[in-house]
């Protein structure tokens, strides 16, 4: 495996159970144990459940398997024994794992995330109800030590943001933005980010003269948007890699008077502003701090003040029937994860806040066709990348793109733009 050239601006801890990508391995990835038992199970609840979904799966002898016809999505098997072997051992993240490996991957002609989407689109319908209410026991969960305790937080966020800054100027738009963006016809990726941020500070309200507060900075394009409108904006965010990149282009963009970038944990925010907005920052947060979060949301806003929230989403029982699981994604891309239902959101800010809903704009299909662009921008730019990652980094992010694209191809996961508000006319 190659190793990346050392960046030393990035964060180093040692307890890092995932590999950085200037480790010269990838501990953990090595084929499970051989458990015979497990593997045969394992191999007959995916034969089963490939049986009646439109794709084609392929063994190395020519046996085909699933429902679809000539022109179907093929997965290729390349080392089915290892596959199943993964699979026995945990089907959430050995999955994903074999396709770091290369012991599976797509047919001729086959998108990975057209794959996956087929595979996504039946996820509620391949386990049984019975053991998806049984989860809790039989599935790993996440870990004590990624726990969104102030401390952890810091080190989760690294694990993903600090990753190197040159890789997300790589697959991302002008603005720098990592997350949903909104599509009209004959936009590019950038009009449409530009489109996003808009309708998030219109939410908010966001206007000339204001003192706004954003919770996660990104690498600071609703900032910098908001203090072209004349808005005075303190950012917070707990990358260290975002939040000097983020000085950088406020400064180039001549608003840099007007943004202040903290290191800085929401939960250690004083004071109160006329708005606050947070976009795709609480699916980092972790269920045990949501009262926590939207309790701030509501602390630090001033009386009048709106919040403008961008958030993904999945239904309320997916939620609750896999609220614990630990995933591949967690593993591997974004640890100590949660995404929230839109009935978990409201629960909390009517059990912790004064505040409530006041409008929503969902952006589900417009965060298929975000990733897709992502994707193709991330493969196109991997020659430049590949002299400071490795391979199987690239296999981590090939996947986990197609991975959330299917997502949201299916209606698995959605994404929305929420204004919220106290009640004006109290009871």
């Amino acid at each position: 495996m190659t190793t990346v050239h050392h960046n030393p601006s990035r964060s180093e801890d040692a307890r890092f159970p995932v590999p950085r990508p200037d480790e010269a391995h990838w501990p953990g990835l090595a084929t499970p144990p051989h458990d015979p038992f497990r593997a045969r199970i394992a191999e007959g609840l995916f034969r089963r459940a490939v049986a009646g979904l439109a794709v084609r799966v392929t063994y190395p002898d020519g046996t085909v398997i699933g429902a679809g016809g000539a022109d179907a999505p093929v997965m290729q098997l390349v080392r089915p024994a290892n596959v199943f072997h993964r699979l026995g051992a945990d089907a959430k993240i050995g999955f994903g794992e074999a396709y770091m490996t290369g012991d599976w991957t797509t047919g001729p002609g086959t998108d990975l995330a057209e794959l996956l989407t087929v595979f996504a689109a039946q996820m509620s319908r391949l386990v049984h109800p019975l053991l998806q209410r049984l989860r809790h026991v039989v599935e790993r969960t996440q870990p004590v030590g990624e726990e969104n305790t102030k401390e952890n937080s810091r080190h989760n966020i690294s694990r993903h943001y600090d990753l190197s800054n040159q890789l997300f100027e790589a697959f991302l738009d002008e603005t720098m933005s990592y997350s949903s963006a909104w599509f009209e016809p004959g936009d590019s990726l950038e009009d449409a980010q530009l489109r996003k941020v808009d309708g998030v500070l219109d939410l908010a309200r966001v206007r000339e003269g204001m003192h706004v507060l954003e919770i996660g900075s990104g690498w600071g394009a609703l900032a910098i948007r908001a203090a072209q409108r004349g808005a005075r904006v303190t950012t917070l965010t707990l990358s260290s890699e975002q939040q000097a990149l983020a000085r950088v282009r406020a400064a180039e963009a001549g608003v840099d008077h007007l943004v202040d970038v903290q290191l800085c944990d929401y939960r250690d925010a004083r004071g109160q502003y006329d708005a606050v907005v947070s976009v795709e920052m609480i699916e980092a947060v972790g269920e045990k701090f949501w009262a926590t979060y939207f309790t701030s949301l509501d602390t630090l806003l001033a009386p009048g003040g709106r919040v403008g929230l961008q958030s993904i989403t999945m239904p309320h029982d997916r939620m609750m029937a896999t609220r614990r699981s630990y995933t591949w994604i967690h593993k591997y891309v974004f640890p100590g994860g949660i995404i929230p239902s839109i009935r978990s959101i409201e629960d909390n800010l009517a059990g912790h806040t004064a505040l409530s809903v006041v409008e929503r704009r969902d952006l589900g299909p417009h965060y298929a066709h975000t990733l897709r662009l992502w994707r193709e921008r991330f493969l196109d730019a991997w020659p430049s990348l590949s002299g400071d990652f490795d391979g199987t980094f690239r296999a981590v992010w090939e996947f986990y793109l197609a991975y959330c694209e299917a997502g949201f191809r299916s209606g698995y996961l959605g994404v929305s733009q929420l204004g919220l508000a106290r009640n004006p006319f109290p009871a």
